[in-house]
């Protein structure tokens, strides 16, 4: 068995690697084998994280290498599509060259029908605004991350979709047998791009009252330098790769702030499910998925305002043994719920199915 995935992202981009590439390894030792095709690379990538801005050449080079990509995938056996083939373009453009002739799974980890159905130009929710659930539609089986997709595949009647969350391999997030709670200070961590860091603003309040207020500090990964945090304790990491578990590892509880809006809803919750595999209590915002994976007090807190971020983050402060006990919770719910030897399989199984089907 051949397949095409025809990832958003090359490596750097957290999405594809944690919703497609974690598998490949696992999929080519079942006999399934993967070629990979990103439609952007790590040099745009680069220029977004980094530069904050997009470069149009490189885009163009993006999505020339994307049609040369389509016209090529009628040779494989499936195409494993993230997202869409060709992002702002009408949807008839990418069907006629591939996906009307090769059989496609599609795989969603946000809500990108938003991009499209709530834009404020009404041209384009004219011209795109059914495009992801006609691709949706047309595939032979749809997965998505969470509840709110799911029940979008659902609305259009999609009759194969499947809800398999975001999962992290636990055989690289280890908890060792010294407790974060031993740090000599307290250290509230996060962990994102300097693209996603704008939603600490949301808590800005509550995080400036504890680090003013409190012997702490925060760890932030990836993270945009905000100046008006200057002066205060802040440890700024550049992400890795490689280093990324290691230094969740050494922070004490992970945060996760995000606005109620249609966007969020649609996130998968990474970052709670980084932070809960290395046994870290997290803290984060009652929206989407967040509801699901953080049971309040149990594995973490959810905290609605600034004044219950205060709460929640002075508890787990005051609190070494209630650190020890919800970040023992967090680590056995990814045990049973977000783990990929328990994902790996179910991905496994829809791929045959889809080809099986398209042999029939």
């Amino acid at each position: 068995m051949n397949i095409l995935l025809m990832s958003r992202y090359d490596n750097l981009g957290a999405s594809s690697r944690y919703r497609c590439y974690q598998y490949i390894n696992y999929l080519n030792i079942e006999g399934i084998e993967i070629s990979v095709a990103p439609l952007f690379n790590n040099d745009y990538l680069k220029d977004l994280y980094n530069k904050n801005k997009r470069n149009f050449y490189k885009i163009l080079k993006a999505y020339i290498r994307r049609i040369v990509d389509l016209y090529k995938a009628r040779k494989y056996d499936l195409i494993w599509l993230e997202k869409e083939a060709l992002p702002w373009l009408p949807v008839w453009i990418e069907y006629s060259l591939a996906l009307s002739k090769v059989s496609y799974i599609v795989d969603y980890v946000d809500a990108i029908f938003h991009n499209y159905d709530k834009h404020k130009l009404k041209l384009v929710q004219w011209v795109l605004g059914s495009k992801i659930d006609f691709i949706m539609k047309k595939a032979k089986a749809v997965i998505v991350g969470n509840d709110y997709l799911f029940e979008r595949a659902n609305k259009i009647g999609v009759k194969k979709v499947y809800n398999i969350p975001t999962v992290v391999n636990l055989d690289k997030y280890k908890i060792f047998s010294k407790n974060s709670c031993d740090n000599d200070i307290f250290t509230i961590g996060w962990i994102g791009t300097p693209i996603t860091s704008h939603y600490l603003n949301l808590i800005l309040p509550a995080l400036k009252y504890i680090l003013i207020n409190k012997e702490v500090r925060l760890k932030l990964i990836g993270a945009k330098r905000k100046k008006f945090l200057e002066d205060l304790p802040i440890e700024y990491i550049s992400w890795s790769e490689d280093t990324e578990v290691k230094e969740i590892q050494k922070i004490d509880v992970g945060i996760m702030p995000l606005p109620d809006n249609h966007w969020e809803k649609g996130k998968c919750g990474l970052k709670l499910i980084q932070y809960m595999a290395c046994g870290k209590p997290v803290i984060g915002s009652p929206v989407g998925v967040n509801k699901k994976i953080i049971e309040h007090g149990i594995n973490g807190f959810l905290a609605q305002d600034n004044n219950e971020w205060i709460w929640a983050i002075e508890k787990l402060i005051d609190d070494a043994k209630l650190r020890k006990k919800i970040g023992r919770a967090a680590r056995m719910k990814e045990e049973k719920e977000y783990n990929l030897s328990i994902t790996a399989p179910l991905i496994r199984k829809i791929i045959i199915s889809a080809i099986n089907i398209n042999k029939t």
